[in-house]
């Protein structure tokens, strides 16, 4: 019971509209999990693309159940800790958003001529593409702690919901981008204009997301 109420303290209010703005803005940016998708698909068609996001998904799910453990220990043994991490997700999303929004070079470049493989080889390929990829790790150790209710009685229910809405979004964006490019093939990636608007938006939300992060924690 006490889980599930803590769930829902996460999902009320002003700050979970903001979790979920700002996930939606960093899923639709293009990552090495985006590109193994639509890289697959292009080469194997949706079918093969559709897998490797479910890949990518379950490889998620590790970072999220590390990041379970390893927050809810440094909650339990130190506030001084907790906050010092905040600050530090604070600086590192800032420091994502202005990269995002100077970034002038198009890194989203499909291999249309990817070797075909066995969809069990795709699905396990895409979860070694999230699971060693260490951005992912620093990522939720950046970005979870700032929407976490200290207030509540046990913070991991919090982590757990809040990772899993950003792994579910993810992938619904990863099965996306293997729709699209299962259709239109590599033409996609050579579309300057999307990548060049999608930076700028996202860009901007996160730089304002850190600011308010470290305005927020100050006040704690």
């Amino acid at each position: 019971m006490h889980q599930i109420l803590n769930v829902h303290v996460v999902t009320e209010g002003y700050n979970f509209w903001l979790f979920a703005l700002a996930s939606l803005m960093l899923n639709i940016t293009p990552g090495n999990d985006m590109l193994y998708v639509a890289t697959r698909s292009t080469s194997q068609g949706v079918k093969g693309g559709v897998i490797s996001a479910l890949g990518v998904m379950a490889g998620c799910m590790v970072h999220i159940f590390a990041a379970v453990i390893g927050l809810s220990a440094i909650i339990a043994s130190s506030a001084v800790a907790f906050q010092t991490i905040k600050y530090i997700g604070a600086g590192y999303l800032i420091y994502l958003g202005i990269r995002s929004i100077i970034s002038k070079k198009n890194a989203f470049v499909v291999n249309a001529k990817a070797v075909d493989v066995s969809y069990k080889r795709i699905f396990w390929q895409g979860v070694l593409t999230n699971v060693l990829n260490p951005k992912v790790a620093l990522f939720f150790l950046a970005f979870l702690p700032q929407f976490i209710k200290l207030s509540a009685k046990h913070v991991w229910p919090q982590i757990l919901f809040l990772g899993t809405w950003f792994d579910v979004g993810g992938t619904l964006i990863n099965i996306l981008v293997a729709l699209l490019f299962g259709k239109i093939g590599a033409w996609f990636s050579r579309s300057a204009w999307f990548q060049k608007w999608q930076n700028k938006v996202t860009g901007l939300i996160l730089v304002g997301l850190g600011v308010k992060v470290a305005m927020g924690s100050r006040g704690h």
